[in-house]
């Protein structure tokens, strides 16, 4: 490995944790989405100082070439990215269905109490009790 190519892997990675941590803190991303890329930027950053971590785990997973080993644990760590965000549109769908009803019943409500509000005093001076009858 070339001295150019091992200072590039670890600038990366630390641009990679850098930028989610700075997403963190101006609060445009969460924490419990952040995990992911957090996980993939600790593991960019480590292979990136000790490129032989990489040789030794695909020796101990049986990998013949390291680097599809890392390329198989990125596309691991994006299907998790995947599986979360899948979940969470799941949830924000059932939360809007729901939010979506209650503000159907909510305007059919309104509108019940508009018409009853805008009904004419006369149909009121027409009751037979005499109740609403103008003096």
């Amino acid at each position: 490995m070339s001295t150019a190519s091992y200072i590039f892997g670890i600038v990366a990675a630390l641009l990679a944790l850098s930028v989610v941590i700075e997403m963190l803190r101006l609060r445009r991303l969460r924490e419990r989405h952040a995990v992911w890329w957090i996980v993939a930027g600790a593991l960019a950053l480590i292979i990136g100082i000790f490129p032989q971590t990489l040789v030794w785990a695909a020796n101990a997973v049986g990998v013949e070439i390291p680097t599809n080993l890392a390329f198989f644990l990125s596309v691991l760590v994006l299907f998790f990215v995947c599986i979360q965000q899948s979940t969470e549109l799941t949830d924000l769908e059932s939360k809007t269905r729901v939010l979506a009803e209650e503000c159907a019943l909510h305007d059919a409500r309104l509108n019940e109490l508009e018409k009853e509000c805008s009904k004419p005093e006369n149909q009121s001076a027409n009751k037979p009790d005499g109740f609403g009858a103008r003096q």
